[in-house]
């Protein structure tokens, strides 16, 4: 009888024993069975590009909060807190959603939004962005090493297949790429910059190389750059009214892509982003510079 009784104790002492790790689980918000590493993960991404790679990677069910160019895929926008722009939110807006990561580009984020990140004790990376292939890889690996995955491999080969299919040119096209947010806000893309880049990735080369970064777009800049392509994103030629809005700018229409109305458009994530989906970018924008290269 008294061995009966020492079991009966060991046996209610165990249950009581796992009904109170259970009600600490769910207490912390911890599922059972899951050590603290292993819980659901809240981002935050302050960067369009690494958005992009944390849904390509299967993490998009993770993400709290996002920056304005955060813009794909298409249902971050509806689904993920948009913050605005990196360079104007506040650290109480990103606190506010509680995220366990946050992860942002050395390009975007202001020193003071950076030293408030990290003052408030959630893990932070910044992360070093270039504009090239080898960069994008880069930045994949890292992405991937930091909220701990080790699928990136196959964005990395999917960006090699693209590239493969880029097809040489018969002569490298000049492009000149203009920012347009209707006609009264109109930049040019110079050397140094993410659309010089993806124009060289793609066979072509940058009709402007007199200057670095954006500059605003002139008569006398097109005139001695002379394009034989204009590149523009969708919305970009959509704010000017289209082909016909676009001829009206001083100087576009004596320009050679101006005579042959040689001008393409794409989608703005998509061509400047740099993100898994730039092997993609290279392509389309290899295909649709074909007829201009002859």
């Amino acid at each position: 009888m008294k061995k009966i009784s020492i079991l009966l104790t060991i046996a209610v002492y165990a249950a009581c024993m796992y009904s109170c790790n259970n009600s600490k689980n769910a207490d912390s918000g911890q599922i059972a069975g899951q050590t603290p590493d292993s819980a659901q993960k809240r981002i935050v991404s302050l960067n369009g590009a690494i958005t992009e790679i944390v849904s390509a990677l299967g993490h998009e069910q993770e993400l709290v909060g996002r920056d304005v160019t955060s813009t794909y895929p298409e249902w971050v926008k509806d689904s993920v807190k948009n913050l605005g722009h990196v360079r104007s939110l506040t650290i109480e807006s990103i606190v506010a959603l509680k995220p366990t990561l946050i992860l942002a580009s050395d390009k975007d984020i202001s020193p003071d939004l950076e030293q408030k990140i990290k003052a408030s004790g959630i893990k932070f990376k910044l992360f070093r962005q270039e504009f090239s292939i080898g960069g994008t890889k880069s930045l994949i690996r890292e992405v991937a090493a930091f909220i701990g995955n080790n699928k990136d491999q196959a964005l990395l080969d999917k960006i090699d297949a693209d590239l493969a299919k880029v097809k040489p040119l018969p002569k490298k096209p000049k492009v000149l790429f203009i920012y347009a947010r209707g006609a009264g806000t109109l930049m040019v893309a110079g050397q140094n910059t993410p659309m010089e880049s993806i124009i060289k990735i793609a066979g072509g080369e940058n009709a402007i190389s007199n200057m670095n970064d954006f500059k605003p777009l002139t008569p006398e800049a097109l005139l001695n750059s002379n394009p034989d392509i204009i590149l523009l994103f969708d919305s970009g030629l959509k704010s000017l009214g289209g082909i016909s809005g676009l001829l009206k700018i001083p100087g576009v229409d004596q320009t050679t892509a101006g005579k042959n109305r040689a001008v393409i458009t794409m989608e703005g994530s998509l061509l400047s982003g740099f993100g898994p989906r730039v092997g993609e970018a290279a392509l389309e924008l290899n295909k649709l510079m074909t007829p201009y290269a002859q």
